[in-house]
């Protein structure tokens, strides 16, 4: 896989342009590409500074996102945009820093870059060129209402729909969600005030290099799984061979149509976007983060960030890479899910499944794994419940402080350390959900 390209090796647009003003112009790309909105992922600010130049050299033309793809995030230059959507995730969170920045440090800037939406070349107007409107203008317009579209009954099951429905209602949901979080950690300068025990488990985990990287869950991706009844590892997953895959498998038009049809939308869990709340509750400002799909996180990013991993490899392939030094391992055998325990101890059962009981009890179970990244510069989290419910209360655990200062006790150890934890939640009519740790093994020695 190739990886993202330095914006000093990758090939740049020509020289800058004779027109006036072209100076003034590359001038304000790099202020704002200097700014501390893109001090912590050097992606966007390579991203930001290649588009800048391409609007301002001699040659300028119109960028396309097959250019963009290969010349900044390193792909092929032949590779199928249709499968992946790297540079369209990348540019709504480029727009969204550029807006920031001129809202910030750069209010009082008069010369504006915007990024139009449908383009990826910058286009540069001042402040008072934007017309004013007219009194006629002010008027309310009434929008035109948006004409209906209905799915052929025979191309997608009933309950693929609802769910892919309500799935993506669930995303518009978790961006209002993460947005009134983020408002809220602004008026906050310490998150874990008067929880030492919190604190030192989250103050241990921003130590390292980089910014902190929060990767939700593909539930598209464990979907697909339970239609064709086949596991989609890493690194089918990233080279999207299990889509080719698809078109040898003993089935149906229809079910080859629902696969393509969930893939392309990009859906998550409401527990996988609690446990991403969570997770951002403990992250001061200040602090670098990024909040990626796992379908558009990339092998560069794992290696020198820290991580969060939200949900078990089914629906987020990124921990496979792990499995070797994980004992605890969240699985699928085609009937439903389970913890796998590769060594148990005395006492210890091998496997741990979902238990239904009567009426609505219902118990359910979760890894916590804290490990270090493949190249030791930062930690990976790993939060893999066997549903989504268990996913978040896995997140949620991480925040107590009853539960940390126990965590402590059980480790035997007075700092941070390495360690997998088995937490068994469970859900009783009536009551909220419950989690308490059943096993667990420490790693002292890892770094």
């Amino acid at each position: 896989m190739k990886t993202t390209e330095n914006l000093s090796t990758m090939h740049i647009p020509g020289p800058l342009s004779s027109d006036p003003g072209t100076e003034e112009k590359w001038a304000l790309v790099q202020r704002i590409a200097a700014s501390e909105h893109f001090s912590r992922s050097v992606r966007l600010r390579d991203f930001l500074l290649y588009v800048g130049r391409q609007a301002v050299s001699a040659n300028s033309s119109e960028l396309n996102e097959q250019e963009v793809g290969f010349r900044v995030f390193g792909r092929s230059p032949d590779y199928d945009r249709s499968q992946d959507n790297i540079v369209r995730v990348n540019a709504t969170e480029l727009r969204r820093r550029i807006e920031a920045y001129f809202a910030s440090a750069g209010q009082n800037e008069q010369l504006i870059l915007e990024i139009p939406r449908g383009s990826y070349k910058p286009v540069f107007h001042h402040r008072t060129d934007a017309p004013q409107p007219t009194p006629e203008e002010n008027k309310a317009t009434p929008l035109p209402a948006k004409k209906r579209r209905w799915f052929r009954s025979n191309l997608i099951p009933g309950w693929i729909l609802i769910a892919s429905l309500s799935l993506s209602v669930l995303s518009g949901i978790w961006c209002l969600i993460l947005l009134q979080q983020n408002r809220h950690l602004r008026s906050l300068q310490e998150p874990w005030s008067g929880k030492p025990a919190v604190a030192s488990f989250w103050k241990n985990f921003l130590a390292g290099n980089g910014p902190i990287d929060i990767v939700l869950p593909d539930d598209s991706a464990s979907v697909i799984e339970d239609i064709t009844g086949v596991s989609i590892n890493l690194n089918d997953y990233l080279s999207r061979n299990f889509l080719r895959n698809v078109q040898s498998m003993p089935l149906s038009d229809d079910r080859r149509g629902d696969v393509f049809q969930l893939y392309n939308h990009n859906l998550v869990t409401f527990g996988g976007v609690r446990a991403a709340q969570q997770i951002m509750s403990q992250i001061p400002p200040g602090y670098g983060r990024d909040l990626y799909w796992a379908r558009s996180y990339t092998a560069d990013a794992i290696k020198r960030d820290s991580v969060v991993l939200i949900g078990g490899q089914k629906s987020d392939p990124w921990n496979y890479i792990f499995n070797d030094q994980l004992n605890f391992i969240a699985d699928y055998d085609g009937r439903g899910g389970f913890i796998r325990n590769r060594h148990p101890q005395p006492g210890e059962q091998d496997t741990y499944s979902v238990f239904q009981g009567k009426g609505e009890d219902f118990a359910s179970y979760a890894v916590v794994a804290y490990l270090p990244n493949p190249s030791h510069t930062g930690h990976v989290l790993i939060l893999a419940g066997l549903d989504s419910d268990a996913t978040a209360a896995a997140a949620e655990y991480l925040t107590s402080e009853s539960q940390m200062t126990r965590l402590h006790q059980l480790l035997k150890h007075n700092d941070t350390i390495c360690f997998e934890l088995l937490l068994k939640t469970s859900r009783l009519s009536g009551t909220s959900l419950h989690s308490e740790p059943l096993v667990w093994r420490a790693y002292p020695n890892l770094y």
